[in-house]
């Protein structure tokens, strides 16, 4: 018999809430709805949850404060962000604390439910693992052990070496935006973090330049761009 999976849904549109509250109650989930950050967070330290859907923009408590204080007791548990914003700064936040996956308004309800069935699918095989595992050309990476898997040594990864090389990751062959990396981990886009930016950047370039196939291009007055070439 499959185990219920038990949801928290963080959604302050009325009607929207009751609609997926309705909704994945019917696929059978088990679906707490907090109508604001703060109530959100009170039931996650009351209860367990298998699984959080958090609206990014909400009154007392946003989803990314709501996000980051979840990640403070639980590193593990699936995150998937609903936002009105189609920004890209956004999405680059929201990877950057740790989410899934990411769902921009307005959704059907089937692609919500692809989501939560792929990002759970994933979760469960890696369970009894360290979460999932990367290939960048022929290098193996683990953001969450904050490890390279290099040909001559394991090598531990900075806090900030590690988010900026998964939000790389993920944004594979896509530019990564500057300014908006700059706020997603370092909180100010300003010249001097910008400068420390490029330090972590000839950083990860000298980690993984044991693969010539790998090659993160600066992309003049955008960003940077994690290519591999074939």
């Amino acid at each position: 018999m499959e185990r219920t999976i038990h949801i928290l849904l963080a959604e302050d549109d009325e009607n929207l809430g009751t609609l997926l509250h309705t909704f994945l109650k019917n696929k059978g989930f088990e679906t707490v709805l907090a109508r604001n950050g703060k109530a959100a967070y009170e039931l996650f330290s009351q209860q367990r949850f298998d699984f959080c859907i958090l609206d990014v923009m909400m009154p007392e408590m946003d989803g990314f404060t709501l996000a980051k204080e979840i990640r403070e007791t639980d590193k593990k548990i699936p995150i998937l962000f609903l936002t009105a914003k189609s920004m890209k700064e956004d999405k680059l936040q929201g990877f950057a604390i740790g989410a899934d996956d990411y769902l921009t308004k307005p959704f059907s309800m089937e692609e919500l439910l692809a989501r939560i069935t792929a990002i759970l699918r994933r979760t469960e095989s890696s369970a009894g693992k360290h979460e999932e595992t990367y290939l960048i050309g022929s290098i193996k990476y683990n953001p969450e052990l904050r490890i390279l898997y290099l040909k001559e040594e394991e090598k531990k990864l900075t806090t900030k070496e590690n988010q900026l090389l998964h939000l790389l990751v993920k944004n594979e062959n896509e530019i990564l935006d500057r300014q908006a990396t700059l706020r997603a981990i370092w909180g100010d886009d300003n010249y001097f973090n910008g400068r420390s930016m490029d330090v972590y950047i000839a950083k990860l370039r000298k980690l993984l330049k044991e693969d010539p196939s790998i090659e993160i291009m600066n992309v003049h007055g955008k960003g940077f761009k994690l290519l591999l070439k074939k």
